[in-house]
């Protein structure tokens, strides 16, 4: 498919992209030193991405308890009460936390002018799948219980995964759909065979095969890859609620983005996928920082904004 590019994006990286590019490498360079790396070790790690993200300005956190599933509410100085940003951070089910995420789902808020919940949802291989999901529909549904009357499922990476597969169990359950889907950078395909797995393997700067079939074996026990609520490529795809996606051009899984479009139009699905130039894997994560990442934002709030007022 010929796939749509976002407005506002040069078709060369800003310098202040590429802090994000040597924050991955130092990770991965990190990682490859110590292969009997403990995973707490690994998880204290993946907490400097946080780093990344500058402070938005006008916004307010607060914990909470999700029904159960601890959360952070994001809050911007002037949002619409009647709407709320389900977030789920990135980390390949494994690592990661609402904090993390905490200052670009800021960023999110403020520009689509609503709340966002960050769900600091259980990981594997402690809580293998089902897991995650389950806490997604947990928190769906306190927020709803809340009175909020438009919610949107939103995340990136595995947390891209997340809020997509959400939307796909809430409609085979007969449940109310969020109001809209918006994924950056997601790993749909727990099968790997994607084909920009390998010829994007070179430029990707964090997401390599052998870190995947790691993370895929942690999250899913004895689950198939093919199963279709944590393989979106082999779901149902119909009936899914108006979706954004994003990717960088870049990314080992552009093929997944791309794959997961050309599938979603074909079940009659709307959804629009914008591949970025020279952006590496969950770039928004450059928020308040790189321009590219800026805009990102600023087109995604301007998309919900457009289709919550319907």
């Amino acid at each position: 498919m010929a796939p749509d590019h976002g407005k506002g994006h040069n078709e060369v990286a800003s310098k202040e992209s590429h802090y994000l590019t040597g924050i991955y490498r130092s990770l991965a360079e990190r990682s490859d030193a110590r292969p009997d790396m403990d995973l707490a070790t690994m998880r204290d790690l993946f907490e400097e991405i946080h780093l990344v993200t500058r402070e938005p300005v006008g916004v307010s956190y607060a914990e909470v308890d999700a029904g159960g599933v601890p959360a952070l509410w994001c809050i911007p100085d002037d949002h619409d009460p009647d709407r709320a940003l389900l977030h789920f951070h990135g980390g390949g089910f494994m690592v990661c936390s609402m904090h993390t995420d905490r200052k670009m789902a800021g960023h999110l808020a403020k520009a689509a002018g609503a709340r966002a919940l960050v769900l600091d949802y259980r990981h594997a291989p402690e809580h293998p799948f089902p897991a995650a999901l389950d806490d997604a529909v947990v928190a769906y549904e306190w927020l709803l219980g809340q009175g909020i009357g438009q919610v949107v499922s939103i995340g990136h990476s595995a947390g891209g995964n997340l809020c997509t597969s959400l939307a796909i169990r809430l409609r085979a359950e007969g449940r109310p759909a969020p109001a809209a889907v918006v994924a950056i950078s997601p790993w749909y395909d727990m099968t790997l065979s994607g084909t920009t797995m390998d010829t994007n393997a070179a430029t990707d700067a964090v997401v390599r095969r052998p870190i995947l079939e790691a993370m895929r074996a942690a999250v899913l026990g004895d689950t198939s890859p093919e199963h279709p609520l944590i393989n979106p490529l082999c779901a149902d795809l119909g009936g899914l609620p108006p979706t954004l996606v994003y990717v960088g051009d870049q990314e080992t899984l552009v093929s997944d983005a791309t794959t997961f479009t050309e599938r979603a139009r074909e079940a009659g699905a709307e959804v629009t996928l914008h591949v970025v130039p020279e952006m590496q894997h969950s770039f928004t994560l450059l928020a308040g920082r790189a321009p590219e990442a800026d805009a990102t934002i600023s087109d995604i709030g301007q998309w919900l904004r457009d289709r919550l007022a319907k």
